[in-house]
């Protein structure tokens, strides 16, 4: 995502604007953790955490689990340089397809009682499968001008990056009714989370697009018209 004439004092708000748009969108509502990289990626960083668990995080007594966006953004932005980049981690849940017909009872038992999941039992190829919504990390960065020769001209000021496109696209899976039903919704989420995160940051220009060098806007296309 790129912003008309963003200063480098105006990052902190964009980006915990577009942690925050999370927890609407199937992801979780606090940060856990958080890194800044100084000059290029080949560099280690000046600055790391992983948020654990806080008694107290919440006001009134509760154990929560990692730090809200702002504080963590506030934390990471006091090292304001030019030259970094600064990056987040936080969760975000997708239905995934979790087959156990090999598996012990530990594995499926496991999966059935993951803690605020849900899940849908089918029989795919001869095994018992289940859909579940399967936590992941997401990465949120934005850049400093002037980091790794301004790769933001190319990268955005900010990038998120969602990690393995599978849950999109099940490409080695047939679609049957219920695989396309939630292939269809993680789309939907990525959508109105993509949608959510421009709107409340600010952006005025978005790009989609895969490390295959490929349109992701149309594969999801082509693989959903012939679930259809």
């Amino acid at each position: 995502m790129w912003y008309p004439n963003l200063r480098l004092t105006g990052l902190a708000e964009k980006l915990t604007a577009v942690l925050a748009a999370f927890a609407l969108h199937g992801g979780e509502a606090r940060v856990y953790s958080a890194t800044v990289w100084p000059i290029n990626w080949n560099e280690s960083p000046v600055f790391q955490q992983v948020y654990g668990r806080r008694v107290g995080a919440g006001g009134d007594g509760s154990v929560a689990l990692g730090a809200e966006p702002r504080l963590a953004v506030e934390e990471a932005l006091e090292l304001l340089h030019e030259d970094y980049a600064y990056e987040f981690q936080i969760g975000w849940s997708l239905w995934e397809l979790e087959s156990y017909g090999n598996a012990g009872p530990s594995t499926a038992l496991g999966a059935k009682n993951a803690p605020n999941s849900a899940q849908d039992d089918s029989l795919i190829n001869g095994l018992d499968a289940r859909w579940a919504r399967t936590p992941r990390l997401v990465r949120v960065t934005g850049f400093g001008p002037l980091f790794d020769d301004g790769c933001y001209e190319a990268d955005g000021h900010i990038r998120v990056e969602f990690g393995s496109d599978a849950p999109f696209l099940e490409e080695d899976l047939e679609l049957d009714s219920v695989a396309a039903r939630h292939v269809e919704e993680n789309v939907r989420q990525l959508v109105e989370l993509t949608a959510a995160i421009e709107k409340e940051s600010g952006a005025t220009a978005r790009l989609l697009w895969s490390e295959l060098g490929e349109s992701l806007a149309a594969r999801l296309a082509k693989r959903l018209k012939g679930a259809n």
